[in-house]
Formats: C-alpha cells, structure tokens, sequence
C-alpha cells in the first residue's frame, strides 16, 4: 500500500506540474498530504512536515542569504567584465554564448556545490542572455547540463553517498569511471554547440520589427558587435515582467576591488568547509551588505527590491521538506525501493549494473539523494552480488545517473528550485527542455564507462 501510494503521488506530481494544472509548490504540499491521510497516517502527519522542513531548514537558509549575497553583487556590478568579455568572445552569437555558459559552468562547478554554481552562472550570465534576446530556458538547460556532469566528482553529493552507504573508497568508485566523466564533458559541449545554433537559427528568424523573443524583448535587428557593452544589470527576480532587466549604478573601483575579495574568500570557504554553508553565506552577506550599503535606508531598500526572489525560492524550499518528510515518514520511499527490486527477473541479474546506470537518471525525479543511495542502492548492490557482480561497480552505475545529471531536473533536489527560480522559467518547462539531453548524457557516459572497463556488460 505505502509503495502504491508513493508511486501514485509522485506520477501525479510529475503530470501536474509538467502540464501546469497547479503550481509547483501547491503540489509539494498538497500531493503528500492527500497521500498520507489516505494510508491512514493522520495521525502522524504533522511529525512528518515537521522532520521534513527541519532537515531542509539548513538548506533554506543558506539559499536566502546567498541570493541576497549574489543579487547584491549583481547589483555592485561585479560580473559586469565578465559579462563583457563573454560577449566579446560571443560576438553577439547565441551558439558561442550558449557554448561559453557550458565551459563556465562547468569551472565554476568544480567546487562540488549545485546551490552555489547555479547562483553564480545564472547571477553572471542572465544578463547576456536578456540582452541577445534568447530564452532563459537555454541558460537553465546548459547551466543543468554542465553541473549535473560535474556532481561526480568525489566531494560532490552523489559520489560521497555511494562510497559511504557501501563502504568503499574513491579508487573503487570515482577513478574507474573518471574517462566516462570525460565522455559526458565532451558530450556536453556538443549538446550546448547544438543547442545553441537552434537558438541561433531560432532568432535569426525574429528579424521583422515588433517580433518578441522567447524572453519577451523585440528581437534585434543585427547582432551585437564586437564593440558592444551589456548595459550593468541585475538579473531580473524570477517574477520580473518578461525580459525586465534593471540597471544598476557601477560601484567605485575600490568597492568593486572589495567585493571580488570578499567572493573569492567565500568560494574558498565554501571548499573549504571553514563553516557550515549557511553560516558563512549569513555572516557574507552581512559584511557585503554594511560595506556597500552603509546606511539603513540603502540597506532596506536593497532587501525591498530582492524580497520576492528570496521568498520564491525559499518557499519552494521549504515545500520540497514537506514533500520528502511526507514520503519519507510514511515508509513510502522504502517500499518504492523494495517495490523496484523485486521486479528484476533473474534474466537481466547479471547486467544490473547497466540497468541501474540507465534507469538512475529518470529515478532520480522519484527518489531524493539520501533515500536512493541510503535506500535503494545497498538494495541493488546485494541483489547485484547475489549475481556474481561487484558492489563497487553498482556504485559506478549509480553515480553515472541517479543525481548527477538528474539532480537540476528534480523535484526532490532544493538546488533545482534555485536553477529555475533565478532563470524565470517553470520547472516543467526546464524539465520537457532538457529532459532528452540530459538522459542522452547518461547514455554517453555509460557508454564510456563500457568501453573503458568501469561498468561491465
């Protein structure tokens, strides 16, 4: 029964929201409820939300500071060189801008953290594409693409659960599939290349007077040249108007000089682990918001104006730990593990490993972290030995999908909420957009790791 009822409310959930009959955040809280009072769980239905907004509390916090951090250097015009000198590069084309954000992301992403890579490339580079006239969705896809790829390296989530729910070491699970991770950056460049000159072919189109974009600006007669400047913007709140862009004033040099400082130490924080996250985004933000805001009238007028992006995101937040309380508390998500497990007939036992490779990504829009690594993986990777198959290799195959290229499309994963809430684009949107490219990337990297030894057919 619980298993039913988790399937059933997370299809439904999926159908929903993907076909925008009730908003995201109605259906989080409303969805899990529903289910709970029909299993018979009234009765411990409040003790649930409650564990489930508790352990996203951290996570909630963190992700309102570090929007009111990034905004405000947005605001400060701190990315403005880099703004600048990405269209320089681009020169004006969405196909090379569309490459530059993949290359971007996945730098930036190296720090192991989805919350802040999507506040950062999306902070940077929102601007760029509001100014070109091409769609948010582009900049979330490429952005999700880019970051899902490089979640697997050994202090990203996926990677660190898999070794500690089976005991093992880097060497047993990250190395043998490190080429198969160079298999998926390579494929992520060519699918931003591909992405990006339809999005060329797409505004090329737009050339007649009073056409909009996707974004909702008139689409440019030429293209920007060479010489061209990005007016210094803030990237607009996810419920800005279409293609709002709001100009800020360029800080003096030596506030700018201050700010990349005071970034660059808090990146290398983050790293680090000097603090827990939300601490050092609290204590960030605090001492960026007194230095470049100095008086309570500029300080109150710059949390007025970034008020609603906060609360979009955070509510969003705080919904996803209602739902995964919900379904956690009911025993819903283990008997879903069970569930899957038993469906395996003993004729494909022996190519588990692959089967969990293919399936991860797609289970990762049913399954949150903790649950499938904690959950449903010991599950596989003892029905895997009984089949003569090695634990460590199950860990592989779960590390190419389940949350690495999933984790910006699911629901169940708060850094997705930040991913498109900071875009402007609807979750069900980002997810039909990407949803094929992202699975193709699973595909590419179980491939490479075939060819190269890690996964075995």
């Amino acid at each position: 029964m619980p298993a039913a009822l988790g399937f059933v409310t997370i299809a439904l959930f999926l159908l929903l929201t993907m076909t925008r009959r009730v908003s995201v955040l109605v259906a989080l809280v409303v969805l899990p409820v529903l289910a709970a009072l029909a299993g018979g769980f009234a009765g411990e239905l409040g003790g649930m939300v409650l564990d489930g907004l508790s352990k996203v509390a951290p996570t909630g916090i963190m992700i309102a500071f570090a929007v009111l951090y990034f905004s405000l250097m947005v605001d400060a015009g701190l990315f403005d060189p880099l703004i600048r000198g990405l269209l320089r590069l681009a020169k004006g084309d969405p196909m090379r801008v569309t490459v530059a954000t993949a290359v971007l992301t996945l730098c930036v992403a190296l720090d192991g953290d989805g919350a802040s890579t999507f506040l950062i490339t999306v902070s940077a580079l929102l601007p760029v594409y509001r100014k070109l006239g091409m769609s948010p969705l582009v900049l979330s896809g490429v952005v999700c693409l880019g970051a899902g790829v490089m979640n697997m390296i050994p202090w990203g989530g996926p990677t660190v659960r898999a070794m500690a729910a089976l005991k093992l070491e880097s060497s047993d699970v990250f190395t043998p599939v490190l080429p198969a991770m160079g298999f998926g950056i390579a494929w992520v460049l060519v699918a931003s290349w591909l992405i990006g000159r339809r999005e060329r072919r797409r505004l090329g189109a737009l050339t007649g007077p009073g056409v909009e974009t996707a974004a909702g600006e008139p689409a440019p007669a030429t293209a920007p040249t060479l010489g061209d400047d990005p007016v210094p913007a803030t990237a607009p709140a996810p419920g800005d108007g279409p293609g709002a862009v709001r100009v800020a004033a360029p800080a003096p040099r030596r506030l700018t000089v201050f700010n990349l400082l005071l970034t660059v130490v808090l990146l290398v924080a983050l790293v680090l682990e000097v603090m827990p996250l939300p601490v050092l985004f609290v204590l960030g933000f605090a001492v960026a918001l007194l230095v470049n805001h100095p008086t309570w009238e500029q300080q109150q007028a710059l949390l007025d104006r970034h008020a609603k992006n906060v609360v979009l995101v955070t509510t969003m937040i705080f919904a996803a730990g209602v739902f995964t309380g919900v379904l956690t508390g009911t025993g819903m998500i283990d008997d879903m593990a069970e569930a899957l497990v038993s469906v395996i007939p003993d004729s494909v036992g022996g190519h588990l490993p692959i089967l969990v490779a293919v399936t991860g990504m797609p289970l990762s829009l049913v399954f949150t972290p903790d649950a499938y690594y904690f959950g449903v993986l010991p599950v596989l990777a003892e029905t895997a030995q009984g089949f003569g198959t090695d634990p460590a290799e199950v860990a592989r195959a779960a590390v190419l999908g389940q949350m690495t290229t999933g984790f910006p499309l699911s629901p169940l994963t708060a850094a997705t909420f930040i991913l498109v809430g900071m875009s402007g684009v609807q979750l069900g949107e980002h997810q039909r957009f990407i949803f094929r490219w992202a699975f193709a990337t699973t595909l590419v990297m179980t491939a490479g790791a075939v060819l190269t030894g890690a996964l075995s057919l």
